[in-house]
């Protein structure tokens, strides 16, 4: 097993926070639209102002009627209607303004940083990639750039336009009434921000525990689906519902604690709230029973805490929500900040197309410290040779492979293509220059032109056909109902082995590389279907430099050179019939195979 290193653990810890640091980071994609934001902003005051205004207009309108029916019509000015129904209007028209222009700003932010998470990932290392749980991973990306979203939407159209009017409401009341209006409706604001900001910060551990294990259960939920097919050949579909259960248990567990805290926050917000307005309706009332206040005023006091209070009562909701969504961008984030291990040098260049030889020079490695798999191994591969690595599993052989593509660095010695340390070069013109046949070859879930077409997404469809035609794929094709539209599932489940290699080779020869790999390319092929692919993949090495790495040394004996690995040391070289004659560990391996294969033909 190998230990995590790292850089592949991007989750920041439980009990830490980095808002502001999060809320850095985001404001650069949201700045590069200053314009719509400052516009955006604009109409938000705007529309403040506006609302604000509305209780004014209407006071007025009311102190104007407060006098016989006849004279009614006569004293209310006919302006004072207009400039309600105006303001009115104004408040919605620039509300809608206000989301419109944003709307931009959001979703190119999101489209931004989706598109920074998933390059990033993908820049990541082999190690990253073969240690993290694909659901949990999913879930977070997903999180985090919907809370983007949820985050603009909750700061710039419920959280900033609310205390820009309880700045407005404070300074009206301040001018017009006595100091204890703007007393009472501060003193009521700071005992309800202070509640609410303590109890939801206590809710935010929780919240983020239910998280944690909605996570869980999901990558749970994921690798068990991913794995159907262990499932079903172990009859375990009762296990693994159990195992999915146990995950739900513990997320539903959290859950209802969750439940429980939001419901102790609403009601101790609701009866903050509740002795805040009966104070200053019993102060207004005081005010209109003395002859100091008029009934314009009542009701315009009443209208100021109406318009304060709704956007109040979701208070702690946004409040939790704003933490929530600066949790998940944070995590976000740091897959972002996720180290990587393998990266170009400032100073990296192009490897030219052409003609390569390959070295691996007195290479040393380990996935682990305590574990070394490559002693100073040292070996060359001219320019249109084939050299094969056989030997026991893991003697370290697709190690190699995996160095050649620099999904991870050596530890000492180097890598060279045409004499050059691949550390100096980019990784684009790197594996450009690489072609790979794998043992298990994965296939995505689309059809099998798109499989074949991958290995250069702009080849032409004469040039899919022909790659296809060289892996003898074309009789395969024209019997299938769907033809080149036929898709072949998960992974390419619908494909037997053989085919699934002969679309490897196709998509490979594709992509025309100058070197090529064929890591176990038969290893889990019949015999029959193994000459079938042999012969291809021998065509395709024709005239390219080439490693394979092989445990069947019938697939290696036209190599121009064999070299023998053993626990990451090279035991012998040579051609075939040299190594035979030499009778050490290939001619044993050799003699180990032929009884075994004797064995199956006897047993067929």
């Amino acid at each position: 097993m190998r230990r995590s290193s790292p850089g592949a653990q991007p989750l920041p810890a439980t009990g830490d926070r980095h808002d502001w640091d999060t809320i850095k980071k985001l404001i650069p994609y949201l700045w590069a639209y200053k314009w719509r934001v400052l516009f955006a902003l604009t109409c938000l005051i705007s529309a403040k102002f506006a609302n604000v205004s509305v209780p004014l207009v209407f006071k007025q309108l009311v102190d104007g009627l407060d006098i016989s029916r006849e004279q009614a019509f006569i004293v209310v000015p006919a302006a004072l209607l207009v400039a309600y129904g105006v303001l009115r209007f104004s408040t919605s028209l620039l509300t809608e303004l206000r989301e419109l222009v944003f709307a931009r700003v959001t979703q190119e932010a999101v489209r931004e940083i989706s598109l920074q998470v998933f390059g990033h990932l993908h820049a990541l290392s082999l190690r990253f990639h073969l240690e993290r749980q694909t659901g949990g991973l999913t879930r977070d990306i997903e999180r985090g750039t919907r809370s983007i979203g949820s985050l603009i939407s909750y700061t710039l159209y419920s959280i900033l336009p609310t205390f820009v009017e309880i700045s407005l409401v404070i300074g009206i009341l301040l001018v017009k009434y006595e100091p204890s209006f703007a007393i009472i409706t501060l003193l009521t604001l700071a005992i309800y921000v202070t509640f609410t900001f303590k109890v939801t910060n206590w809710r935010t551990a929780l919240r983020r525990q239910a998280n944690e294990l909605d996570s869980a259960a999901n990558a749970r939920a994921i690798d068990s689906l991913i794995n159907y097919e262990t499932v079903k050949y172990f009859n375990n579909e009762y296990f693994e519902a159990r195992r999915y259960d146990t995950e739900l248990a513990k997320w539903t567990a959290a859950q209802i604690r969750n439940q429980k805290s939001l419901s102790y926050l609403n009601i101790g917000q609701a009866a903050i709230i509740a002795v805040g307005v009966t104070a200053m309706m019993w102060r207004a009332a005081l005010g209109v029973a003395n002859g100091s206040m008029t009934l314009g005023d009542l009701v315009l006091v009443n209208a100021f805490l109406i318009q304060l209070y709704i956007p109040l009562n979701f208070l702690g909701v946004l409040y939790r929500e704003i933490r929530q969504a600066l949790t998940d961008i944070e995590r976000m984030f740091g897959l972002m900040g996720t180290h990587r291990e393998v990266a170009d040098a400032p100073d990296a260049r192009a490897l030219a197309r052409g003609p390569a030889s390959v070295r691996f020079d007195q290479v040393r490695f380990a996935y682990e410290p305590s574990r070394q798999i490559l002693h100073d191994v040292d070996f060359a591969i001219p320019a249109g040779k084939t050299v094969a690595v056989v030997g026991h599993s893991g003697s370290g052989k697709s190690t190699l492979a995996r160095l050649l593509f620099r999904f991870y660095d050596v530890q000492g010695g180097a890598v060279r293509i045409n004499d050059q340390d691949i550390r100096g070069l980019t990784q684009d013109s790197l594996r450009a220059a690489i072609g790979i046949v794998p043992q298990d070859t994965v296939l995505f879930n689309d059809t099998l032109f798109y499989n074949i077409q991958y290995g250069r997404p702009d080849a032409s469809k004469e040039e899919v056909e022909a790659a296809a035609s060289a892996a003898q794929l074309d009789d395969f094709i024209a019997r299938l109902p769907d033809g080149w539209n036929t898709r072949v599932g998960e992974r390419g489940l619908k494909l037997s082995g053989g085919e699934k290699q002969r679309v490897a080779i196709a998509r490979t020869l594709l992509k025309n590389p100058d070197i090529l790999i064929f890591d176990e390319a038969t290893s889990a092929l019949d015999s029959k279907t193994e000459k079938a692919i042999q012969a291809q993949l021998e065509a395709a090495a024709r005239g390219r430099t080439t490693l394979v790495i092989a445990h069947r040394l019938s697939t290696v004996m036209n190599a121009d050179e064999i070299i023998v690995l053993d626990q990451g040391r090279i035991l012998e070289r040579g051609g075939h019939g040299e190594l035979l004659a030499k009778a050490g560990a290939y001619a044993q391996m050799w003699a180990l195979q032929q009884e075994e294969r004797e064995a199956e033909e006897e047993a067929a």
